[in-house]
């Protein structure tokens, strides 16, 4: 079964091909979690694709907001994706270390933006790296560009917007963490969250999504296999994703948005928000 909406992703060989084309730019969005040891503006320094810019999760947020990697403003996005040389006719390929694990994050960002001309690049670095292909340790400069961004509304959810859900259930929660930290017996990864989830919801860890060989993300038909694993078989009912911070749930909603769903909002705040509050229910 081919992808309903195939346009989210593009594959190691068309890049190769349009990795010349002054309207196609390139960035690695690679993010790691705390206490994993791993700082991803270093491993770009070191290596990327050539010609790529760095999509620095923990620079492009909202710096006001004491929640990590929360949205920013659409002025404030607007002008560091211009600092990245982006325009709004620019073709945006995206890419992380991991296979198709953090890119999914900026692929959303730009699409709750306004701007749908984005990509995920399938298998991300480990693919590219296993077709020898060129990576680079250059920065290069680039000129500035042209970018405005529309404010974004559809395709983010509030946690007074997930409270309200709590009661109408018109959404069904679809929670990217892995399975221990939804049941609530494995630890958050960050200090002073409750355990557990939100009730009501249901559990997709991402790895159920990803082809652990290739990197890739799964065929249409093993995506629907996963969901319905998870106890989704209408995917085209109202759902919102979450996870931890709100980088894996857009894992998730890639998903949905391959299969036909280009309408699946993220929980920004995700449990980083939700498991540090008192006044959000909680289920063990």
């Amino acid at each position: 079964m081919t992808y309903v909406n195939p346009d989210a992703l593009v594959e190691t060989d068309w890049l190769a091909a349009n990795l010349s084309d002054p309207k196609v730019r390139v960035l690695d969005s690679s993010y790691h979690l705390p206490g994993t040891g791993r700082d991803a503006e270093t491993e770009f320094d070191n290596r990327h694709i050539p010609g790529a810019m760095l999509f620095d999760i923990e620079d492009v947020r909202d710096r006001d907001i004491p929640l990590p990697h929360m949205l920013p403003s659409p002025e404030q996005f607007a002008a560091q994706m211009s600092t990245l040389g982006i325009s709004n006719d620019d073709m945006v390929v995206i890419y992380d270390v991991h296979g198709v694990q953090t890119s999914p994050r900026a692929w959303w960002t730009f699409r709750a933006f306004g701007h749908d001309k984005v990509a995920v690049l399938n298998g991300g670095l480990p693919k590219w790296l296993s077709e020898n292909r060129p990576t680079s340790d250059d920065i290069q400069d680039c000129d500035k560009g042209d970018f405005t961004a529309q404010s974004p509304s559809a395709l983010v959810r509030s946690v007074d917007q997930m409270l309200a859900n709590q009661e109408t259930r018109d959404a069904l929660v679809v929670d990217a963490r892995p399975a221990g930290r939804f049941e609530g017996v494995d630890p958050e990864p960050r200090p002073g969250l409750r355990p557990g989830r939100m009730p009501g919801s249901v559990s997709l860890p991402i790895n159920l999504l990803i082809d652990s060989t290739t990197k890739t993300i799964l065929p249409a038909d093993g995506i629907r296999a996963a969901l319905a694993g998870a106890g989704v078989d209408d995917t085209s009912q109202p759902m919102i994703t979450s996870c931890g911070s709100g980088v894996a749930a857009c894992v998730v909603s890639l998903g949905l948005y391959l299969i036909g769903n280009k309408s699946v909002p993220v929980y920004d705040g995700s449990w980083s928000e939700w498991g540090a509050r008192e006044d959000t229910p909680v289920e063990v």
